[in-house]
């Protein structure tokens, strides 16, 4: 059997409730799942059910109360996202893992082509690699349909959907093995929502492991390979 790209291996998430003396909310228990490289895991299940923190498990936003995570890249040690060391997060990060989440963090005042094409000059070595990071910067501005006359804006003056769009290009313009989608399509006109099918679809097929969020049922049946109902983490069977 083929190494697993992403591997959960009972895994369980608990939260401590300090307003409600300390009462504990379990909110996964024992998951077990793999995710081989060239496939697109969609999480399917009601809401509060635990898939954001799933995803949010993978990228070390939360610790697991228990169990394994581990991360496996080409050329990289494996690393197990639970005991990792902060420097470790942060290199996977940077190589390994990439997360588009529902909301874009990014620095005040700087540009949205700047933004996109960080990702990049993180391992720019020089004046030609950085020049290459942004136009390939512009030409997933270009894509996603973000107008040229915002390219040297901030994001934070866009809207929603364009702030959105900035998000998806940060975040897969940089070919990472394993790829974390928390509803990336929300805000998203039929455009470019197809867009990002399309884009998806593109890094299943170089070989990432992707595990996605879609509240549109047509783009997760668009880019599944495989569907998983999380409510089988809580004890329930839907």
């Amino acid at each position: 059997m083929n190494t697993a790209a992403l591997q959960f291996q009972g895994v369980s998430k608990s939260f401590t409730l300090h307003h409600q003396h300390g009462a504990e909310l379990r909110v996964l228990q024992a998951v077990d799942l793999r995710v081989d490289p060239g496939e697109c895991v969609v999480l399917d299940g009601p809401s509060g059910m635990g898939k954001s923190t799933l995803l949010k498990l993978v990228y070390a936003n939360y610790r697991a109360s228990s169990g394994q995570i581990t991360v496996n890249a080409p050329q990289r040690d494996a690393i197990d996202v639970t005991t990792a060391t902060p420097r470790a997060l942060v290199q996977m990060r940077r190589h390994t893992v990439g997360y588009v989440s529902q909301f874009l963090r990014v620095i005040p005042r700087v540009s949205a082509l700047d933004v996109v094409a960080e990702p990049l000059l993180e391992d720019a070595a020089d004046d030609a690699a950085r020049d290459t990071a942004r136009e390939q910067a512009r030409q997933w501005l270009q894509r996603l349909r973000i107008p040229e006359r915002l390219w040297q804006l901030p994001p934070a003056t866009f809207s929603g959907g364009e702030q959105q769009r900035i998000n998806i290009a940060r975040n897969m313009i940089k070919p990472r093995p394993v790829l974390l989608l928390d509803e990336p399509t929300a805000s998203l006109d039929a455009a470019n929502t197809q867009t990002v099918i399309e884009l998806i679809r593109e890094a299943v097929a170089r070989g990432a492991a992707v595990m996605g969020i879609f509240h549109d049922a047509h783009v997760g049946d668009a880019v599944a390979t495989r569907r998983v109902n999380v409510a089988e983490f809580r004890g329930v069977r839907a």
